[in-house]
């Protein structure tokens, strides 16, 4: 059976202890008061008892505490997936976007997620889904922006008929009709 791993010992568990007073996190009160419970003199299994976890977890907190101090305990964000596009590939498919299709060399007059999609695949030979592309673009600032659709027979003249107007002046009614209902 291989040691324990040491716990450094430049705090105490009292510092340990306000630390996680001050803490506003569950989580990281929880990593601190294990950790301070195993400066006390108690054992890991103590430790993960108390905070509910395995003597793994335990161990892994411990190198944090060692790596970084009270600090390394605090809940990080996952990193998630490495983005599909890297900054070069995002370099172009910005200028693409900027500059627009040309419709004889790429078949659309605009573009569309699923056309840049194309393009990327036909690029970068990267399959990159509609879903991916439209946070990337996100990201990158742009927008989906729309123009309303609009009839070609359509006359400016037209619009003004079928508009509703509604009367020119409004009038409060007189107090005979509101006392006249029950």
């Amino acid at each position: 059976m291989a040691a324990a791993i040491g716990v450094r010992t430049d705090y105490t568990s009292a510092d340990l202890r306000v630390v996680a007073r001050r803490c506003g996190d569950g989580d990281h009160v929880r990593r601190l008061l294990a950790v301070a419970l195993i400066l006390d003199g108690g054992s890991r299994s103590e430790a993960a008892k108390v905070a509910g976890v395995t003597l793994q977890i335990v161990r892994d907190w411990v190198l944090r505490f060692n790596e970084c101090g009270p600090d390394g305990l605090a809940t990080r964000k996952a990193p998630g997936r490495a983005s599909i596009l890297n900054d070069e590939q995002r370099a172009k498919l910005a200028e693409m976007v900027e500059t627009g299709p040309i419709p004889a060399a790429h078949g659309v007059v605009r573009w569309r997620l699923c056309d840049l999609a194309q393009w990327i695949r036909d690029e970068f030979a990267l399959s990159v889904t509609r879903h991916t592309l439209g946070r990337e673009l996100r990201a990158l600032g742009y927008r989906k922006l729309t123009a309303r659709p609009r009839h070609r027979g359509q006359k400016p003249d037209d619009i003004a008929v079928f508009k509703k107007s509604s009367l020119p002046v409004w009038r409060k009614s007189n107090d005979a009709s509101q006392k006249a209902r029950p």
